[in-house]
């Protein structure tokens, strides 16, 4: 049987999943693991643990099908950053994401005269999520630590070092670290001179088909035949664009996991500084422009917990809480919830932003507050969307794909809301099977990525009678926002003043 294997590094798990050479999803593996905070604003991964879970999902999907694959390609989500020693040992945890310690270095990095300049150069939005504002920080602050470190990469650079014993760095990964330089491929000079490292300490650049045989030793260890070829893939981002067939100007793609994101294809990035769109480079001639979000399904998450506590550990558990929103009318009667829980990336770029419920009165009912959460965070991507159309880019439709986005209430609010069809591909893990659909192109089995594979779809039309209400409600959030920054940003530093109190 001909299949590929396409691998997705998430921030909470690994997903794998095994597709046929019709691009036919065969079987799905899993493996998940912890997030630590060893302080407020941390957030960090034990390294080697995903890399057990990269070797598990692997093995245990070669044994599910009882044959071995023709390649296995990788996705990774992006921003991580891992320091190692000269024998490519971890000497810290790895530093995700999410992690906020940099975000004094990014606020005072974007007002300095360098830090437009170097979004220009990279495409890569100024924010504590980017590597290159986390090594700064660590030059700063936590200098034998950084002295001792021979090397700073990915999470996927690592995984790729464990594999082969070299250090090598996709174009895709690269341009979302802040370091990588979009048009001429190589690292970012302006980059490496602020943060004070040499190109050699990132890994060798590499396009996304870049790929390694198996070979002996590798293929017994994971059950691999030895021809088995290896391909490096991308990020996250760019494949769930790929594997939502979301990669042809128009088409958007929307994910919403932990966090979210909405992103469009395009043949040349689309930079707008204040916006800071990111611009990640899949193939020389396509990038994947868009904008990310902090507080996806963690808000809803930390709602459904801390105020109704109700357990979401179950898809099952996320359609009975959307299910209680179908009887209450689209704008929540009025309720506005900014979902700011987690700071904000796009479009706003605030790490001290904060939530809150707007418009409280004394008719609204668990329901309202429960649909106010999801339309909040679905305006969140709203916003971007918009800063995204203002910047050039045409939206005629969304693909989304997996996640959270399974009810069709919300999927119903996002096409109401974004006044354009929403359409739900599959539920599948998106950024796994675009890293597949990868695979199938490098082994001569798909010669285009546009093409749609045998794959169920729904489409959700926008209703024309709530367009006013999302038309009023869109332009109250904004103003929320805007007017109550200055408000957030002293209960930032108050914060800070008063130690935290855990209470169980």
């Amino acid at each position: 049987m001909g299949y590929v294997i396409g691998i997705d590094i998430g921030t909470g798990s690994t997903k794998a999943v095994a597709v046929s050479g019709t691009a036919k999803v065969l079987e799905v593996c899993q493996a998940s693991y912890p997030t630590l905070q060893p302080q407020p604003t941390y957030s960090e991964q034990d390294a080697d643990v995903i890399w057990n879970a990269v070797v598990k999902c692997i093995t245990d999907l070669t044994a599910l099908i009882d044959d071995t694959p023709i390649a296995v390609v990788l996705s990774s989500a992006m921003h991580s950053i891992l320091l190692t020693d000269d024998n490519g040992k971890p000497i810290s945890n790895m530093i995700t994401w999410a992690d906020n310690r940099s975000a004094s270095v990014a606020e005072e990095l974007r007002r300095s005269a360098y830090g437009e300049l170097i979004y220009n150069e990279t495409g890569t939005p100024i924010h504590a999520m980017s590597p290159l504002c986390k090594i700064i920080w660590m030059k700063d602050h936590a200098q034998p630590l950084f002295k001792r470190a021979a090397h700073f990469i990915s999470i996927k650079t690592y995984i790729w070092f464990r594999l082969f014993g070299v250090y090598e760095t996709d174009y895709a990964i690269a341009s979302a670290m802040g370091m990588f330089n979009i048009e001429n491929n190589q690292w970012n000079e302006r980059s490496l001179k602020l943060c004070g490292l040499r190109a050699g300490q990132l890994g060798e650049l590499v396009p996304t088909d870049h790929s390694r045989p198996a070979g002996n030793e590798l293929a017994t260890r994971l059950n691999l035949s030895e021809s088995t070829l290896f391909v490096i893939g991308s990020s996250d981002g760019c494949l769930a664009n790929v594997g939502s067939f979301a990669t042809t100007p128009g088409t958007a793609a929307l994910t919403i996991g932990t966090s979210g994101a909405i992103r469009v294809a395009g043949e040349r990035p689309t930079l707008n500084y204040s916006a800071m769109i990111f611009n990640y480079k899949l193939f020389d001639d396509l990038f994947i422009s868009g904008g990310p979000i902090n507080n996806g399904g963690v808000v809803l998450k930390w709602y459904a917990e801390k105020f109704l506590q109700r357990t979401l550990a179950s898809e099952a558990d996320y359609e009975k809480l959307l299910d209680a929103i179908s009887d209450t009318e689209p704008g929540a009667n009025g309720l506005i919830f900014l979902p700011y829980l987690l700071g904000e990336r796009a479009p706003i770029w605030n790490s001290e932003a904060s939530g809150s419920f707007f418009g409280i009165r004394n008719y609204h009912s668990q329901a309202h507050f429960t649909r106010a959460v999801v339309e909040g965070i679905s305006m969140a991507l709203y916003t971007i969307l918009l800063e995204m159309e203002t910047a050039g880019l045409v939206i005629d439709k969304v693909h989304v794909s997996g996640g959270f986005v399974h009810s069709s209430e919300w999927l119903q609010i996002l096409a109401d809301m974004f006044n354009k069809p929403i359409v739900l591909i599959h539920d599948e893990d998106a950024s796994a099977i675009g890293a597949a659909l990868i695979g199938l192109g490098v082994a001569g089995l798909m010669d285009n990525l546009h093409l749609e594979s045998e794959t169920s779809r729904t489409t959700f039309m926008p209703r024309p009678e709530y367009r006013a209400v999302y038309d009023i409600t869109s332009t109250v959030y904004r103003s929320l926002y805007n007017k109550m920054t200055t408000e957030m940003e002293a209960l930032g530093t108050l914060r800070q003043l008063v130690p935290s109190r855990t209470i169980s």
